[in-house]
């Protein structure tokens, strides 16, 4: 009998909202004891370890970190770019009305954050990692909110989600434009006609997944050759699939909920554990005063809730959007908080920002960390004290 109550209690856990974030929670604590245990240096040596296949016209042999970060990321990517193209078919950014509010913080939380570092970084080593404080984790942000349950508005719940697509869709455009290498022009045409034909088969009403997928996997292998960061090959090939506004699942549903379980519960916590194995040291706290640590801290903890509430109060001012139904600024100002969760975004744009300086990914990766424990915990009790009515 107990045994079935177990289950249960197992099963209803992965079914909540908070599992992802709960286990990507454990996933970094582990990667964390590890790293500062004898095993450290041999989960390093795991991730160094080249692994596929190589010849003279295919370069497919990779460190399992690179695989990682650049392959199974774009799984991530492609998921993120689903819930993107939902949203802007049928969902809070389907129009002007709806959108305006999330999309003007979102801006307004990415560029502040910044400003800021820049502002702690400027002519510095480290100045190259702005985007840094820029993103929001949606698993963890979100997380934080279904741990909140009722005592916040459902329609917060759904802005915060808004708030994120768009966050991570100007991620997105930060990693295209301003962290891709060198391009090579002839990968970027075979990814490019690649993806005019995946378009194609959309307009043909084309619906089975396998020919898209297929296809999807030849375009990352070009983006990836291409200077562009291949991640980008995910919410490029996403774009492509075909979707509707109305009850019946469509191709992009369906890809979006095969996604979400392996995703949520075996992607990014292998991510957190591949890319948050930080040895502490004492002068890492010392580190934090740096010019990158005060960046980032003062960039997530101080610009996240200044640019998303400021940002808002000017829409609704002008008159461009109003308030979720039921909620206030306190609520607002709670959600600012929490979008200094930067984590996983936050973590991989400063892999991209230092790709030769392991020192200062290693202190961006500790800042950030410590910083996004702070706004979870903070943002967490300002919306509880907040409560639903306030």
């Amino acid at each position: 009998m107990s045994g079935i109550i177990n289950l249960q209690i197992f099963k209803q856990f992965f079914k909540s909202g908070s599992a992802g974030g709960v286990i990507l929670i454990c996933s970094v604590l582990v990667s964390l004891i590890v790293a500062n245990t004898s095993a450290g240096e041999q989960l390093q040596h795991i991730l160094n370890y080249a692994l596929g296949y190589e010849n003279s016209w295919l370069q497919l042999k990779y460190p399992v970190l690179l695989w990682i970060n650049d392959g199974l990321m774009a799984i991530f990517f492609l998921l993120v770019g689903l819930e993107i193209k939902r949203e802007l078919v049928e969902g809070e950014l389907s129009t002007i009305k709806k959108a305006s509010l999330p999309i003007l913080a979102a801006f307004g939380g990415a560029i502040v954050p910044a400003i800021i570092f820049l502002l702690f970084n400027k002519n510095t080593i480290s100045a190259d990692g702005w985007g840094i404080p820029m993103a929001t984790d949606i698993a963890f942000a979100l997380a934080i909110i279904a741990l909140l349950g009722k005592r916040v508005p459902v329609s917060l719940k759904i802005f915060l989600a808004a708030l994120a697509i768009v966050d991570d869709l100007i991620a997105i455009l930060v990693i295209a434009f301003f962290y891709s290498s060198e391009l090579h022009l002839i990968n970027l045409l075979y990814a490019g006609g690649l993806l005019a034909v995946l378009f194609i088969l959309n307009r043909a009403g084309i619906k089975n997944l396998v020919f898209y997928l297929i296809p999807g996997l030849f375009i990352w292998y070009f983006v990836h050759h291409s200077g562009i960061h291949a991640t980008i090959a995910g919410v490029l090939v996403a774009f492509t699939l075909p979707t509707n506004k109305g009850s019946n699942e469509s191709p992009l549903e369906k890809l979006e909920h095969i996604l979400m379980k392996p995703v949520n519960f075996f992607i990014m916590p292998l991510f957190a554990l591949a890319n948050t194995n930080i040895t502490i040291e004492a002068d890492m706290f010392t580190a934090l005063d740096s010019p990158l640590g005060l960046g980032i801290m003062a960039g997530l903890l101080i610009g996240k809730p200044v640019g998303i509430l400021f940002s808002s109060w000017l829409a609704v001012k002008a008159g461009l959007s109003k308030l979720p139904d039921a909620a206030s600024w306190k609520h607002i100002t709670g959600i600012g908080i929490i979008g200094g969760i930067g984590f996983t975004m936050s973590i991989f744009i400063a892999l991209l920002s230092y790709p030769e300086n392991v020192v200062l990914q290693t202190e961006a990766k500790f800042a950030v960390l410590l910083t996004s424990v702070t706004a979870g915990i903070v943002g967490y009790m300002w919306l509880k004290k907040t409560g639903k009515g306030m």
